[in-house]
């Protein structure tokens, strides 16, 4: 089994102050407007008579509780995946190398690592495992699993900022030798593995999953999405996704990050107009998307 070294990210939880609260008319059709619903724009009566003001970017089926919350402001969404999960080459040996040994830390980064662990978990015969998150966005996949798990699953870390280089300083260490299993995006950076490894853990990255671009996007729902005021971003991958459709198209209007390493990566594409949390969280990102939509209505 490969030895690396890693450093994972960090997730705070209380929400933001609230700097500006705006309400927008009119209103969505209804809470239960699904995401898929909002999407189906070639019946493009809805989408003229309720432009969207935000545009959601997780998988179909993953932007239901951000869409939920927005729309207890009376903000109207649109639904446009940039990126899709795909298997990655690890994945297939988690469970056998989760049933064959004992880690002292299980680091999980993002909700699509845990949701992936947690399949692998099951299938190894819920061995015990002391879990480091990165924030409470991510610990928020485990609790279902947490209730009937008779304590298999210990969520026993969360760091004080929502960064790898943050988790990687502060996970505790435990003893001379401390082991940490590390399942990642095959994209994820280095940053978790060498921030531990120079503090003497010896870290197992597998990279269980990995992005993609969407391979298709209407170019309706594409039009409507370059006009909208404000993108949501939950990842480093999605923003990239969007810089290359938008290709040289000129687009100046604002980014709502889920997080601080996807806000860098968003500014060091060029995006100017970029907003995040500093404490990370559904409440936090949905304060960061009210405060995005004040910038842009001041701006008109």
């Amino acid at each position: 089994m490969a030895q690396f070294s890693l450093s994972p990210p960090s997730f705070p939880t209380s929400p933001l102050p609230l700097r500006r609260r705006i309400l927008f008319a009119p209103p969505p059709r209804t809470a239960a407007s699904s995401a898929t619903d909002a999407v189906s724009t070639s019946t493009s009566s809805s989408a003229s008579n309720y432009a969207p003001k935000v545009i959601v970017t997780r998988e179909r089926g993953k932007n239901s509780k951000l869409i939920a919350a927005l729309a207890k402001h009376e903000i109207n969404c649109l639904e446009l995946p940039l990126i899709e999960h795909t298997q990655g080459p690890d994945l297939d040996r988690l469970p056998s190398v989760l049933g064959d040994n004992a880690f002292d830390w299980v680091v999980i980064t993002s909700p699509e690592a845990g949701s992936v662990f947690l399949e692998a978990w099951r299938a190894s015969g819920m061995p015990h495992v002391k879990i480091g998150v990165v924030g409470t966005g991510t610990a928020s996949i485990f609790e279902e699993s947490l209730q009937s798990s008779n304590r298999s699953l210990d969520i026993a870390f969360v760091p004080s900022r929502a960064t790898g280089k943050v988790l990687a300083t502060e996970l505790p260490k435990i003893g001379n030798k401390c082991t940490v299993l590390y399942p990642a995006s095959a994209k994820a950076s280095n940053e978790i593995e060498d921030g531990l490894s120079k503090r003497g853990f010896e870290v197992t990255r597998m990279n269980t999953y990995t992005t993609v671009p969407v391979q298709h996007v209407d170019h309706m729902v594409l039009k409507l999405a370059f006009d909208a005021p404000v993108l949501t971003v939950a990842s480093p991958s999605a923003i990239r996704a969007w810089k290359n459709l938008l290709s040289d198209l000129e687009w100046n209007n604002s980014v709502a990050c889920i997080g601080e390493t996807t806000a860098a990566m968003a500014r060091s594409l060029g995006f100017t107009n970029v907003f995040y949390p500093t404490q990370p969280g559904l409440e936090g990102w949905v304060e960061s998307i009210l405060e995005a939509l004040g910038s842009y209505d001041e701006l008109r």
